[in-house]
């Protein structure tokens, strides 16, 4: 059995992403995490699959979206855990996902998931611009912009 753990600090583009999803949920035997789109910037996404099949939704708002606050209702292990990977623009959003399977291809995995990640153009951009790209996953997820 391999396990290969996926961190990035940029974010989805949602149309890229949502076309590798059948590659990527197929790819291992299970994996999960946590992830964000740039069209979506503020909802922290959850991801669980296993044996091909995958469930993404809402777990709430990053921390980094949140008034300073609303910080006090905050479990105090969820602010120590995200403060330990801080990013000072993006705060606590990022890419976490983890695969394991046996004979797992890490290196194709790695590969099919940064191609899903916003290109270097798109990055330079900036939010206002990220919030016009295509969005499959907001009505399905029931995401509002």
């Amino acid at each position: 059995m391999s396990t290969f753990v996926w961190r990035r600090d940029r974010p989805f583009h949602p149309h890229r992403l949502y076309t590798a999803l059948e590659d990527l949920t197929c790819a291992a035997t299970r994996s999960r995490g946590r992830f964000w789109l740039a069209d979506h910037p503020d909802t922290l996404l959850s991801w669980e699959a296993a044996g091909g099949a995958l469930c993404v939704e809402p777990a709430g708002p990053w921390l980094a979206a949140l008034p300073d606050a609303a910080w006090d209702f905050v479990p105090v292990e969820r602010r120590l855990a995200a403060a330990v990977d801080w990013h000072p623009e993006h705060g606590d959003r990022c890419q976490h996902l983890t695969f394991t399977s046996p004979e797992l291809d890490a290196e194709a995995l790695e590969l099919l998931l940064d191609s899903c990640l916003l290109t270097n153009e798109e990055y330079e951009a900036g939010r206002p611009a990220w919030r016009h790209f295509p969005s499959p996953f907001g009505e399905l997820l029931d995401l509002t912009r």
